[in-house]
C-alpha cells in the first residue's frame, strides 16, 4: 500500500517515527512534511494527505499532531475522507471494521511511540468487515456529506 503521511511541528518525530515503521511492513510512504519544530499550520497537512488519498494517489493516510484533535476535524472536512482519531488498539481495529476509516490520526502529547507503533500497525493490518449493516451506516454518513439540505 501507498500511505501518506502529514504533522505539524507538534507531531513530526512520531510522524517520522511511524513512517519507518510503515516501510518495515512493506508498504510506501508519502512523505508531506512538515519535518521540523516551526510552528505550521495543520489544516495545511490534513489537505494534503487527504488529497493524495481521495486522488488515488495513496490507499491510505496517517496525519500527526499534538493532540490528534485539529487534524482530526480538518480531514473530516474533505468529501470522501472517514478520518479517526485513535489512542488504543481496540478503537485502531474498530475504526478499520466498523467505519473502513481511511485515514488515521494520533496525538503524539497524547500517546507515547510504543503505543502509536502498535495502533498503526493494527490499523494497517485490519480490514473492512464489508457487513450490510456496517455499509449501510457508512453510506449514511456519505448522504450527510452529500446533504443540501445540511447546506443551505
Amino acid at each position: 500500500m501507498k500511505i501518506a503521511m502529514g504533522a505539524d511541528h507538534a507531531g513530526y518525530e512520531l510522524k517520522n517515527k511511524l513512517a519507518e515503521v510503515v516501510k518495515s511492513l512493506g508498504h510506501e510512504v508519502i512523505d508531506l512534511g512538515s519535518n521540523g519544530p516551526d510552528s505550521v499550520d495543520y489544516p495545511d497537512y490534513a489537505a494534503a494527505v487527504c488529497g493524495k488519498v481521495t486522488a488515488g494517489a495513496a490507499d491510505k493516510g496517517v496525519l500527526i499532531c499534538g493532540t490528534g484533535i485539529g487534524m482530526t476535524i480538518a480531514a473530516n472536512k474533505v468529501p470522501g475522507i472517514r478520518c479517526a482519531l485513535v489512542h488504543d488498539l481496540f478503537s485502531a481495529k474498530a475504526t478499520r471494521e466498523h467505519n473502513d476509516s481511511n485515514v488515521l490520526a494520533i496525538g503524539e502529547r497524547v500517546v507515547g511511540p510504543g503505543l502509536a507503533e502498535e495502533i498503526l500497525r493494527v490499523w494497517l493490518s485490519t480490514d473492512f468487515s464489508q457487513g450490510e449493516r456496517h455499509q449501510g451506516r457508512i453510506a449514511k454518513v456519505m448522504q450527510l456529506e452529500n446533504s443540501a439540505a445540511l447546506h443551505p
